[in-house]
């Protein structure tokens, strides 16, 4: 079994809507984060992923791993 099985990497989503900003945290699986090069394909494609959340593309303005501390 991985290390990593079950772990959990925190990404901010910064949605725009109308001239707003709403920004909100998601959990991803550590481990589909290397699958990825780039973190938009993991939101996009990853099961594990779009079977626990609906991101709305056309509104996403930025999605960044979240640094310890922030």
């Amino acid at each position: 079994m991985s290390d990593t099985a079950g772990r959990t990497v925190a990404v901010r989503l910064v949605f725009a809507d109308q001239g707003t900003f709403h920004a909100e945290t998601v959990h991803v699986p550590e481990g589909a984060m290397a699958e990825y090069d780039r973190l938009i394909d993991l939101l996009r494609e990853e099961e594990s992923v779009t079977r626990q959340m609906y991101v709305d593309l056309n509104r996403l303005v930025s999605a960044y791993v979240v640094e310890d501390g922030e």
